[in-house]
């Protein structure tokens, strides 16, 4: 009886040894059918984000391993970033804004993409004003997804109805028609933006800078107020411009598309914008009438981005690589609502053959590109506050811009 109870004892270890082991085994379990890569923007038109998900719907079917989670931050766009990559909570690829990058750049929490990119990308291809946006000390952190310049908008019913047959190629003749086309069939015959953004590549045509090699605001020298003083002239002696303010407007794009002003300086946003808002406009668009004998303008780009905390930092190159390549980049600026920062891009698609976006696609190679350095909000925050104080006659120029200038490499300072 001892013999059997013992029996029975040591199979019941045996087969609990067994159970035990079994669970205890690791078997291998089967990888995931794809990695998700998250992508982040801020909120464009519509239009823009649907656009943007029928390219990422094919990037997703060339690359059925890679799933992409785009999300769309509404509100205080790079304040949500920045509080997301020290939380090391931000998305594997966001846009980043040329104004913005000079800073993000030497924070260490962007990936260099240098070492993915090859030859068959052809990096080469890219407009450098555009690529020299984002880099920093020898190293590519952001390849530029699509950009716009400004040209002049002019409407060609007050052109013709008051003889003028061409655009103005001066700015001493953009004030002569300003004056000639102020009161006819528009109240004003210019219309300005006092913005810092739409201001810069005017101090730069004497001679002055937005900020020095310390990255300090530095626009109160005589040779930056030169190019300033054109626009105060305009608006206080001639009475030949107006700001949107002036005629109840949002935008320039809508002061011009309301018939309020005659002519503005505007991006190619403009373009689309007017075609489906004032389908009766009949307008044309030409390079922003050389300063001091030299061509200029602003150009505005954004990059895509790679985050340094990237778990997925291949899967989010391939994502980077697809938008910003010749493909992807062809989708996406195809339809003329973004141009193309490729130049084989750009060439195939012939917007520099065509009449209202050639004007945009020249004016590329001279273009200033809106980025002043590190610490942009005290440069461009002060300079529009204390312009357009000069602007509406408050204080002399030369005044607003000196206490522009203090206040903005004050609070720089207290940044550094």
């Amino acid at each position: 009886m001892k013999r059997r109870v013992w029996y029975f004892w040591g199979i019941a270890i045996a087969i609990a040894i067994l159970i035990i082991g079994f669970h205890s085994l690791q078997f291998p379990t089967s990888p995931p059918s794809h990695i998700t890569v998250k992508l982040s923007g801020w909120g464009g038109s519509p239009v823009e984000q649907k656009l943007l998900k029928q390219v990422l719907q094919d990037f997703e079917a060339q690359h059925p391993h890679i799933k992409v989670k785009y999300e769309v931050i509404s509100d205080q766009y790079m304040d949500v970033i920045k509080t997301r990559l020290v939380g090391e909570a931000a998305p594997d690829v966001f846009y980043l804004d040329a104004l913005e990058a000079p800073f993000l750049m030497s924070q260490n929490v962007l990936a260099p993409l240098d070492n993915y990119i090859t030859p068959a990308f052809d990096l080469a291809d890219f407009e450098p004003t555009l690529l020299n946006s984002f880099q920093y000390q020898n190293h590519i952190y952001g390849l530029p997804k699509d950009y716009s310049t400004l040209a002049l908008f002019y409407n060609k019913q007050a052109f013709a109805a008051t003889g003028l047959n061409t655009p103005p190629t001066t700015w001493e003749e953009l004030r002569a028609y300003s004056k000639q086309l102020t009161g006819k069939l528009n109240k004003y015959g210019f219309g300005e933006m006092p913005e810092l953004a739409r201001q810069a590549y005017k101090i730069k045509a004497f001679g002055g800078q937005v900020v020095d090699s310390n990255g300090d605001a530095a626009f109160a020298s005589q040779q930056a107020l030169q190019g300033l003083q054109l626009v105060i002239d305009q608006y206080r002696l001639d009475r030949s411009s107006a700001q949107k303010s002036d005629v109840g407007t949002n935008s320039g794009s809508e002061m011009f598309g309301q018939g309020k002003v005659a002519m503005v300086i505007e991006g190619n946003w403009t373009i689309p914008y007017l075609q489906a808002t004032f389908p009766q406009l009949e307008f044309a668009t030409a390079e922003i009438p050389t300063i001091n004998h030299k061509k200029g303008t602003m150009v505005f780009t954004v990059a895509y981005v790679m985050n340094q905390q990237s778990k997925h930092k291949a899967e989010a190159w391939e994502l980077i690589s697809y938008l910003t390549g010749k493909v992807g980049m062809e989708k996406w600026t195809g339809t003329g609502f973004a141009l193309p920062t490729r130049k084989s891009v750009a060439e195939k698609l012939g917007y520099d053959q065509e009449l209202l976006r050639s004007p945009l696609v020249a004016g590329v190679n001279y273009a200033t590109p809106w980025q002043v350095g590190k610490h942009p909000a005290p440069i461009v925050d002060n300079f529009d506050n204390q312009f357009i104080s000069a602007l509406l006659g408050q204080q002399p120029l030369k005044q607003a811009m000196l206490r522009a200038q203090y206040e903005a490499n004050q609070q720089i300072e207290a940044l550094k």
